[in-house]
């Protein structure tokens, strides 16, 4: 008989950010979200920028994401992240910072022959990720999902 639940370990480079049994977990993938349950079938998949959510008994927790990897194994989702970080530790005025200075240089639209614009489309999406992350978490409470 299959087991009701899984454990999440989503990890950066720097420290652990979760580790818990989960009943069910959403990734946000490089083509789209990933929603896995147990009992998944095993693979391994790019992550894209975006806000992870897992459910635990009733409650729903967000992990914002950006860039890494996803392994599903039977009993196991490891995530390997680039950078991550729980809704409840994200500093919103920095986020916010973040955003306008992101976007300022997207209207600025300054033809400079260095600027990697690539780089700047990430940086917008990953600050405006955080805000989301954090401000829809803290404002809606558990259950309620971010808009991306």
């Amino acid at each position: 008989m299959a087991s009701d639940t899984f454990t999440l370990e989503v990890v950066t480079p720097d420290r652990a950010v979760v580790r818990e049994p989960v009943d069910e977990v959403q990734v946000p993938g490089r083509e789209g979200y990933l929603g896995i349950l147990p009992g998944h079938t095993p693979l391994l998949t790019e992550l894209g920028i975006g806000a992870l959510s897992y459910r635990k008994g009733g409650q729903t927790v967000y992990v914002a994401i950006a860039g890494g990897f996803a392994e599903v194994l039977a009993g196991r989702v490891l995530v390997l992240a680039d950078a991550a970080e729980r809704a409840d530790e994200i500093d919103v005025a920095r986020a916010r910072t973040a955003v306008a200075d992101a976007e300022k240089v997207l209207s600025s639209g300054a033809s400079n022959a260095s600027t990697d614009w690539g780089a700047v489309l990430q940086s917008v999406a990953r600050a405006q990720t955080w805000l989301e992350v954090a401000v829809h978490a803290g404002a809606a409470g558990a259950g309620s999902r971010p808009a991306h």
